[in-house]
């Protein structure tokens, strides 16, 4: 008897051609729970030198945080705040919104002092003072897109353009997994969702890549991912049978058609199956002990970004290869010094936990923490000097990231820009840049790490991207 016969005798009087539906449904919906090495997925390519990093958190800050007011001090700015700026800086530039208007000279309503990593931060962002030391400060960061979903697809995927992997798919389809029973690639999500953009699923997408470097989203809750558990009525022993009939259905259509999409499909209904197991455990923070919670400012069953932080590190510890974190909420073009406080406060403390959390466990050494939002913000004003009408236009001539762990030189800066924030003067560094370092620093060369699609040879870096050299330890 095969197992699709044996699966509707177990299963059909009680449950039904409904039911089989039902369920496979569910797993339908978990097309994006890939496979990983050993289960019959292809297998991961091998790094082309020793890696520094075997693994990265990526903390995308969408919105894009002012780094005037977070990361790159300009006193200047504030001497000349409320007059005009200078003319031979910003005649005949593309500004985004502030075209047409006054250009006035907003300087930060923040405090900056030196923290342990002897340079200067914003008083916004106190704890990650405290571990300044561990992390290399990039202030000469810039890119040509200033609208903020091509913008976010070119940091997270390379290109501005839809359809292209995501850097957590590359890092998958060149690392592999380290468990099988979880993904390479997990993302999370937190922040004031209602008043921000909307994140696109492009961010984390596999784009060409096989199905199984797609980014899984975690979320909070009882259900951590989406249709994972079983339907009711339905014991493991039935799952299991209706997993073995999918299997058969699906290995006759992959040798008549011979389709690969047949085969990451039937890969991702197993990886999903052996998720059930183990995905439950990893996302219930109450398993984690009372003290560190408290060091993330987690609180177990609470969606956070402290909540995320803590997660990330639980999955570094059992193999996940990139997690994604999107903290929403940082287009202050008004309101931005209560805004800006507000997403500082969120993020400062489990950013710096994070990183004191890794070293503690042995983690931080090979694990690459990323830092950054999409653009800048402008040392103009965009509503008013005062009150909620404060707020910074978008700007990609300059802007500020941070990086630690896994190969990266602490308690450093990269780069410089003018002494009005307005245009990098020293060492700039592009977002193919920070890719190849990347990539760089988990093993790759990032020109030979491609994958063959509509007739040429496709790479994170695309035509351009240099290590940045001065960022390594």
């Amino acid at each position: 008897m095969t197992m699709l016969s044996q699966f509707v005798n177990a299963v059909g009087a009680h449950h039904g051609r409904r039911a089989f539906l039902g369920g496979s449904a569910g797993l339908l919906g978990s097309l994006a729970l890939r496979s990983l090495r050993g289960n019959g997925a292809e297998e991961p390519l091998r790094p082309h030198f020793a890696p520094r990093a075997r693994r990265v958190i990526f903390l995308m800050m969408a919105g894009s945080p002012s780094q005037i007011d977070l990361y790159d001090p300009k006193p200047k700015l504030q001497e000349l705040d409320g007059q005009p700026m200078p003319e031979s800086l910003v005649a005949g530039q593309r500004i985004d919104q502030l075209r047409g208007r006054n250009l006035v000279i907003a300087g930060s309503r923040f405090r900056f002092a030196r923290g342990r990593g002897g340079f200067e931060l914003s008083e916004a962002l106190p704890h990650l003072a405290a571990v300044s030391d561990r992390i290399a400060l990039v202030r000469s960061m810039h890119t040509e897109i200033i609208n903020h979903e091509p913008a976010q697809s070119l940091l997270m995927t390379g290109s501005g353009q839809a359809g292209r992997p995501s850097c957590g798919g590359w890092a998958s389809y060149g690392l592999g997994s380290g468990n099988r029973n979880l993904p390479a690639y997990a993302v999370m999500t937190s922040g004031p969702i209602a008043a921000s953009q909307p994140l696109s699923a492009r961010l984390w997408s596999n784009g060409f890549l096989p199905g199984e470097h797609q980014g899984v989203q975690l979320l909070s809750g009882k259900e951590p991912v989406r249709f994972l558990a079983d339907p009711p009525g339905l014991d493991r022993s039935g799952r299991r049978a209706q997993l073995d009939a999918l299997h058969e259905l699906n290995a006759m259509r992959l040798a008549a058609v011979g389709d690969p999409a047949i085969e990451t499909r039937m890969q991702s209904y197993e990886l999903a199956f052996r998720m059930q197991s183990e995905v439950p455990e990893v996302a219930d923070l109450a398993n984690e002990d009372a003290q560190t919670c408290k060091l993330y400012g987690a609180v177990p069953g609470v969606p956070s970004f402290a909540a995320n932080c803590l997660l990330a590190r639980r999955l570094c510890e059992r193999g996940v290869r990139f997690l994604q974190l999107c903290h929403v909420g940082w287009d202050h073009h008004g309101q931005l010094v209560r805004g800006l406080r507000d997403r500082a406060r969120e993020v400062d403390q489990p950013m710096a936990a994070l990183l004191i959390d890794l070293e503690r466990r042995g983690l931080l050494d090979d694990t690459l923490v990323v830092c950054a939002g999409e653009f800048g913000r402008t040392p103009m004003n965009q509503g008013g000097q005062t009150g909620d009408r404060y707020g910074r236009d978008h700007h990609g001539k300059a802007f500020s990231i941070w990086l630690a762990g896994g190969g990266v030189r602490g308690g450093t800066v990269v780069g410089a820009t003018d002494e009005f924030g307005y245009e990098v003067v020293e060492d700039p560094v592009s977002v193919p840049d920070l890719h190849a370092t990347m990539l760089h620093l988990l093993g790759f060369h990032h020109e030979k790490l491609t994958y063959r699609h509509q007739g040429r040879d496709f790479r994170l870096t695309d035509v351009s991207g240099r290590v940045v050299r001065s960022l390594l330890a």
